[in-house]
């Protein structure tokens, strides 16, 4: 890998460093994001090896919180991008920040985040992957009705497609099962089969458990 394979705006940020130390920093990131599907573990280790070497700068600092919350470590991921945050001043990522007070066992925290005012100030997918994030804290509480409620929103529209549309109504779905709705729960799993055009659910699969295999 080749620092120059590093998403350009990124090799701009690490232009404070000197060019050895950047080239060094730029090859781990571009590791990390490489490593991040296949071996979690060992993204971590170069998002790891990038913070120790450029730990002032914003967006080594968010990559680390990333790939730490991929890996599983919920609580160097939310330090990490909180770090971020403070350093940047963005609001992004809020729901990745959210999911992990969830992996920490603070449903309560995960909520809080998305009544802050960062929340209300999200839109489109950010916005979507945030609702998502807290309906499945209120379903961790046990609060199935609000966690249906929590999802009900324009974006909730059965002729959308794509990946964030495949989530969504993947979610919703589950908060109807959960809510004791389910024929409405079916509905929404096949709607979410329909939208899942990379397969990155199994919608289809869950449709079938609910009609005993013989989802259509």
């Amino acid at each position: 890998m080749q620092a120059s394979d590093l998403d350009p705006a990124v090799r701009r940020d690490l232009l404070s460093l000197d060019k050895s130390n950047a080239e060094t920093v730029a090859r781990h990131m571009v590791m990390a994001v490489e490593l991040l599907e296949d071996d979690p573990r060992l993204a971590l280790a170069h998002a790891r090896a990038a913070r120790q070497r450029a730990g002032r700068i914003a967006v080594v600092r968010e990559t680390a919180g990333v790939v730490a919350y991929h890996a599983g470590e919920w609580a160097e991921a939310l330090s990490e991008l909180r770090t971020a945050r403070r350093m940047s001043g963005g609001s992004g990522l809020l729901a990745v920040m959210a999911d992990c007070e969830r992996g920490l066992g603070r449903p309560e925290r995960a909520i809080e985040l998305g009544r802050s005012e960062e929340a209300q100030a999200l839109t489109g997918d950010e916005a979507t992957e945030l609702r998502i994030v807290v309906a499945g804290a209120r379903m961790d509480l046990g609060q199935f009705d609000q966690a249906v409620v929590t999802l009900q929103a324009s974006d909730l529209n059965p002729a959308r497609t794509g990946s964030a549309a495949a989530r969504l109504f993947y979610a919703y779905a589950d908060a109807l099962v959960a809510a004791g709705r389910t024929d409405e729960g079916l509905q929404w799993f096949l709607n979410a089969a329909a939208a899942d055009e990379d397969g990155e659910t199994d919608a289809e699969e869950r449709a079938s458990e609910l009609t005993g295999g013989d989802a259509q």
